[in-house]
């Protein structure tokens, strides 16, 4: 008996030694890398030709690890949180343009609405080389979103690489930058909601604006158009929020980390701001991560065509960790999918008709034979139905300047027309 547990106990310690070794081997490799950091670092320490800080080495190192992961993950020292969080609230002094890193550049993923950089005519794709003349070659996300901060009403100078054109360069002057992340207007029958950012004003603004525009509009509203172009995206929650206020059930969007336990499922939990009218969803190549997670939703859900351009395909999700010194790190943790499956990752939105931006121009038909001025044409019989339209009076309404909102509206008023005549 005494025989047969020491055997027993060996066979157990035996079963443990790979799995201890195993351990103490990757311990001892970490122990090493660790050692290759501090020695490092006292190198530079003693030895850099400038007298660098011990806290700046450090800040360095950490936004070195973190960059190199992806475009989104990044360190955020005291002060660059507390811009994110004054961002997220809707208020904050720049240029008014969403970034992020491509190659060692800015790339802009969209100007803002009604900031200096939008009416300064940067657009979605465009990439910045220089900052007034210093390379953007070398320096991580936050170093060039720094430099682009400044005093309100100071000038700074942007050197823009652009697809189609010689690099030129744009002069911008700082402001503090107000968002409305939620616009509404009626346009005909239909009313046109434009979301420029999902903050933390974005859910509470989408439905005032449906309320006030079914007020002005009453039984006569053909449906929504909802304009995510140009929308970089902002906090998740208000994503999920948006897409809860059209869809009556179903899951909205589902985000999946390292550990499949750890995955998120989020539903709509009923209603419906449109009350079933159709609803026309407008993205562009500015269109990022939260206008993802809303158009995917209702796309699949099919509550929605989506018109327009592919969008930029963000499909994941960065979680805000605070550290110690009031810092924190922007940490990629998860893939968001669509409720069908899909991930967006590098890919994005197709919309279901793709409508390229273009210029309307109206072209002159006055001058063109009709009938009625043919010799000999028969008169029109009176009572016939036909309406002349009175003098100084468009047959028609004007059209918007913006094409893809044009094509929107006449899709409305497509469905519009074919609802009423099955009713009838």
């Amino acid at each position: 008996m005494r025989r047969l547990k020491i055997v027993t106990i060996l066979a157990v310690v035996i079963g443990f030694i790979p799995l201890g070794i195993s351990a103490q081997e990757n311990r001892t490799d970490t122990y090493r890398q660790l050692k290759l950091f501090g020695d490092v670092f006292e190198r530079v320490r003693a030895d850099y030709v400038e007298e660098v800080s011990d806290q700046k080495l450090i800040e360095l190192a950490i936004q070195g690890m973190l960059s190199s992961l992806d475009p989104h993950s990044s360190y955020l020292n005291a002060d660059s949180f507390r811009d994110m969080r004054v961002q997220t609230k809707g208020e904050f002094g720049g240029l008014g343009i969403e970034v992020t890193m491509e190659n060692g550049l800015v790339k802009v993923v969209s100007p803002i609405d009604d900031t200096p950089a939008f009416k300064a005519g940067i657009e979605a794709g465009d990439l910045i080389t220089h900052l007034d003349s210093k390379p953007v070659q070398g320096l991580s996300l936050n170093e060039a979103v720094d430099m682009m901060r400044g005093l309100v009403d100071s000038s700074i100078k942007l050197s823009i690489r652009r697809n189609g054109r010689e690099p030129f360069d744009v002069n911008i002057t700082r402001a503090v930058i107000k968002i409305t992340s939620v616009r509404g207007r009626t346009e005909g029958k239909a009313a046109y909601v434009r979301i420029t950012t999902f903050n933390e004003q974005t859910a509470p603004g989408l439905e005032a604006q449906i309320k006030k525009r079914s007020e002005e509009l009453g039984d006569t509203m053909t449906g929504v158009i909802l304009d995510l172009r140009n929308n970089p995206g902002g906090l998740l929650d208000q994503a999920i929020a948006v897409s809860d206020a059209f869809l009556g059930q179903g899951e909205i969007v589902s985000t999946r980390g390292r550990d499949p336990e750890n995955a998120q499922r989020y539903n709509a939990r009923g209603g419906d701001l449109a009350k079933g009218l159709p609803i026309v969803v407008l993205i562009n190549g500015g269109s990022a991560s939260a206008s993802e997670i809303v158009a995917g939703a209702l796309q699949d859900h099919r509550r929605a065509i989506i018109m327009g351009t592919t969008s930029f395909g963000k499909g994941s999700v960065q979680t805000i960790i605070p550290v110690s010194g009031n810092g924190a790190m922007r940490l990629t943790t998860a893939r968001y999918y669509t409720p069908s499956g899909r991930s967006i990752q590098g890919t994005g939105i197709t919309p279901d008709i793709e409508v390229q931006q273009a210029k309307i121009e109206t072209l002159d038909a006055s001058a063109r034979t009709k009938e009625s001025d043919l010799r000999g044409a028969l008169d029109v019989p009176q009572g016939s139905g036909q309406e002349t339209p009175e003098e100084g009076t468009a047959a028609t309404s004007a059209q918007p300047q913006d094409y893809q909102l044009a094509r929107a509206l006449d899709l409305l008023r497509g469905l519009a027309l074919v609802r009423e005549r099955a009713i009838n």
